[in-house]
């Protein structure tokens, strides 16, 4: 069997994978990182998004041996030294979650979002998370935890990100 070998929330791992193996698989059951979820095994509901060299990607539809060398960040490689990231924060304090289920997907796709445009409007929030389904709790929440998250973000040094 092929062995990939990657970089996962800043830490050199490696494993022996099938070809099909998908990236979600890996993360869960080869390396136990829970927090990517599998929702629909399809790519529709985004429950298992993560950050592949820097870019929103579904875990479910990536094959791991195609991040083979990549730098992959879970929901689980956001909090730092027991602090959680900015965003994290903002989905407990504006009750951005209900179940829980489809957070870690949202946060990641969110977290690109403010990457790559740090002041974002309700309407791109709600227009960039069209990929990401949540049953619970109807995105009102999760919105204003977004652009809760980004004016944080804007006021802390660049290495919060």
């Amino acid at each position: 069997m092929p062995v990939v070998r990657m970089r996962v929330n800043g830490r050199e791992v490696s494993g022996e994978v099938e070809p099909r193996t998908l990236l979600v698989e890996f993360l869960r059951y080869q390396l136990g990182l829970t927090g990517t979820h599998v929702g629909c095994d399809t790519s529709q509901c985004g429950c298992c998004v993560v950050h592949v060299n820097g870019r929103s990607v579904k875990s479910c539809t990536t094959l791991a041996i195609q991040c083979d060398g990549a730098e992959v960040l879970t929901i689980e490689g956001l909090a730092q030294d027991g602090e959680l990231h900015p965003i994290q924060r903002a989905f407990h304090e504006h009750h951005g979650l209900q179940c829980g289920f489809c957070t870690p997907g949202m946060i990641m796709s969110a977290l690109e979002l403010l990457q790559r445009n740090g002041n974002p409007s309700e309407a791109e929030v709600r227009h960039w998370l069209e990929g990401n389904f949540c049953r619970c709790t109807g995105y009102h929440n999760i919105v204003k935890a977004i652009l809760a998250a980004a004016e944080e973000m804007r006021s802390m040094p660049q290495a919060a990100e």
